[in-house]
């Protein structure tokens, strides 16, 4: 008697599913497997691959350490409606983004942020592929940061 068996799925394949589940853009509270902590608090880091994607208190613990660059990776117009205070702008639709990433001091930390957390977790994967080791995302973006009462300025 033989017993049919379904193909594995790949690990790439499940790679890929996991992170396209876990974008915050849904609104849905799916999240990658936890690895570690940066706040102290569980699930509060998810890692895919090299890849780490934040909550709001592990990311809040990040802004303002001399250490780390926080980048708003969304438009300038998007920028000048608010920002993270500490925040520089660096466009990931724009052109010259890529060229913009291989100027980036390697030795520095980068937290990454846009609206909801989509085009971060894609800014993320470049500087990851662009061999950043020291680089994170926050889950929910901008809205989730706003969401838990956290400032913005226009300034």
């Amino acid at each position: 008697m033989s017993v049919a068996r379904r193909p594995a799925v790949p690990l790439s394949t499940g790679l890929l599913l996991l992170v396209t589940l876990t974008g915050c853009g849904s609104g849905n509270s799916v999240s990658a497997p936890t690895t570690s902590s940066v706040s102290g608090s569980p699930g509060a880091v998810a890692t895919v691959g090299a890849a780490q994607h934040l909550d709001v208190s592990a990311f809040q613990a990040l802004v303002g350490k001399p250490d780390v660059v926080v980048l708003d990776v969304r438009t300038p117009e998007e920028f000048a409606q608010g920002h993270i205070m500490t925040a520089v702008n660096l466009d990931v639709t724009a052109a010259d983004f890529g060229a913009k990433v291989a100027g980036l001091d390697r030795t520095k930390s980068y937290a990454l942020y846009c609206r909801t957390g989509v085009r971060s977790a894609g800014a993320l994967s470049r500087l990851v592929d662009a061999g950043f080791a020291k680089a994170v995302d926050l889950k929910g973006g901008i809205v989730a940061w706003s969401a838990a009462g956290l400032p913005v300025t226009t300034g």
